[in-house]
């Protein structure tokens, strides 16, 4: 059974966050499938990819049990995001080796993220369909009339909130028959990697 609708900032509107996930890291370390992945998406700029793309940064907690109900987003196609961040973690256990996310979906200007331990760094923009599915900047094959490949970063998003919002009206526009270009923007901070590079600044283009 459901637990009790969510008090989570802006639920029900077009706006929504701060969210949390925690997802599995997809880079060259996965060898083989990642070699395979950069060949087919033409994406030879990205070091590692993060994204709320579910098909290929899969979220760790990829069963609901009945004690999550109160601690996620209780919408259609939302339940892998998770509204309390203490929750989460106890939820997943340890989160070396991968990906601790804070999002924002649609925010209306450039999102800041809790304040903590976390610290929490910006990462940047991701298009997603309306059902929280692919990707349409690294899982559909590319929409050259909305972006080129070349514009993302060495993780596969956008680095501006502006861009984003171009972008997501140019795949409405352009491609209004594709299912997959009708999307929500994303703005994604991550937690640091302990020894990793601090490279999650965007690498061209501001927040805004």
């Amino acid at each position: 059974m459901r637990g009790p609708r969510l008090s989570v900032k802006d639920v029900g509107s077009t706006t929504m966050g701060p969210l949390f996930i925690v997802t599995k890291r997809f880079g060259p370390h996965d060898g083989e499938s990642w070699q395979k992945y950069v060949a087919w998406s033409k994406l030879t700029q990205l070091s590692e990819l993060v994204s709320l793309d579910t098909g290929l940064c899969e979220p760790v907690i990829d069963e609901i049990i009945a004690e999550d109900w109160p601690h996620i987003v209780n919408e259609n196609f939302m339940l892998h995001l998770f509204t309390d961040l203490d929750y989460l973690l106890r939820r997943c256990g340890s989160v070396a080796d991968r990906n601790l996310l804070c999002v924002f979906r649609n925010p209306e200007e450039h999102p800041s993220p809790p304040t903590g331990p976390h610290g929490f760094r910006f990462v940047g923009y991701d298009l997603l369909d309306v059902t929280c599915g692919p990707s349409a900047l690294t899982n559909c094959g590319g929409f050259p009339l909305a972006f080129s490949n070349a514009e993302l970063t060495s993780h596969g998003l956008l680095p501006s909130l502006r861009r984003a919002r171009e972008v997501q009206s140019a795949l409405k526009k352009h491609y209004p028959l594709e299912h997959h270009a009708d999307c929500d923007v994303w703005s994604l901070f991550r937690a640091p990697q302990q020894g990793a590079a601090a490279d999650d600044r965007p690498q061209a283009g501001d927040r805004g």
